[in-house]
């Protein structure tokens, strides 16, 4: 499933306005967070140095302008029933199905959003446990194992082993979310240009610009089957499809002017967000929303970590070097 990036992002303006007294402590209250800086110490890729907004006047917070790398996840949770009613499986565990790498530009007029297929096959470096101890460096693993084995922490490791780019922050978002954040929107817009017809995502629907309910909308994020060759790659592309779509729902959604959509919408965000430390209060994420209110869905690029099938399994694939390499040197 989908953890847009782009939805997230453009999500975060609105969760501090209007928020007050027992509303802002119940939305703080909501978002779960992740150590993850603790977690991995200084044995990271080189962090980028941001520098404040000019301009900015004495009294007001200088708004950050330098680039930044955010890892967003799309959590196929199993916990809760309603995570369970959409299609999350059995009442244990959980499976990173969506991956999205977002460089937003210095300035922070543009940005890349870069998927990884979870079929990847990588080495899967060793990863410290809650529960102490790390896990074992694992060859030809695929990508998605990472969080398997060990949540956002291993999650960040691996992306940032395999790109040697340091993540700034983690974003995470599970189906029950990201469904109820579309219905708090209204709905969201899309076109697609051949027909679905998949029972195991459960959509049946017609070629054409079509309106999608929550429901809706993360049966298109998890559906592969009938698209291009039935593999990760053709739900990719559905997915950033979708991605711009809520961009563009968001920003043409007057939410400052209904108080009671603009807290609905932050109740579904929040309720379903985990994130780092760095970003796991209000005061933060509408710090980064207020950096990012000039980056409109047009400025919003979505790419694919360029791959080839595996040579030890043509239902996996690797990353196509050098063009993969070049890719994430443009990102730091």
């Amino acid at each position: 499933m989908l953890k847009a990036a782009g939805l997230t992002m453009a999500g975060l303006l609105v969760l501090g306005a209007g928020a007050a007294g027992w509303a802002y402590w119940h939305l703080n209250g909501n978002i779960k967070s992740v150590d993850i800086n603790n977690a991995l110490g200084d044995d990271r890729p080189a962090k980028p140095v941001t520098s404040p907004s000019a301009g900015a006047s004495a009294s007001a917070s200088p708004l950050p302008t330098g680039s930044l790398n955010i890892l967003v996840l799309g959590s196929d949770s199993r916990s809760g029933k309603e995570n369970k009613a959409l299609g999350g499986g059995d009442s244990s565990g959980a499976r990173s199905d969506t991956a999205m790498v977002v460089h937003i530009d210095a300035g922070r007029r543009k940005a890349t959003v870069v998927s990884i297929p979870r079929d990847t096959l990588v080495t899967r470096p060793s990863c410290p446990l809650k529960s102490g101890g790390s896990t074992a460096v694992a060859y030809g693993s695929m990508f998605n194992s990472a969080y398997s084995v060990g949540g956002a922490v291993c999650a960040v490791k691996t992306v940032e082993s395999i790109t040697d780019v340091r993540m700034d922050h983690y974003v995470e978002i599970d189906f029950s979310g990201f469904a109820r954040l579309v219905d708090a929107l209204g709905g969201v817009t899309v076109t697609l240009d051949q027909d679905i017809d998949d029972d195991d995502s459960h959509l049946h629907i017609k070629a054409g610009t079509r309106r999608l309910d929550g429901t809706q909308a993360l049966a298109l994020a998890r559906t592969r089957h009938g698209i291009g060759d039935g593999s990760d790659l053709g739900r990719i592309g559905l997915q950033q499809k979708l991605v711009k779509a809520l961009l563009e729902q968001i920003s043409s959604t007057d939410l400052f002017t209904d108080p009671a959509r603009l807290y609905t919408v932050a109740e579904a965000v929040t309720s379903s967000l985990t994130t780092d430390t760095g970003l796991d209060s209000l005061s933060e994420l509408v710090d980064l929303g207020r950096s990012l209110k000039g980056l409109s869905a047009a400025d919003v690029r979505t790419v694919m970590m360029p791959v080839v099938p595996a040579p030890s399994d043509h239902n996996r694939v690797v990353a196509k070097e050098p063009a993969a390499s070049e890719l994430w040197k443009s990102l730091r």
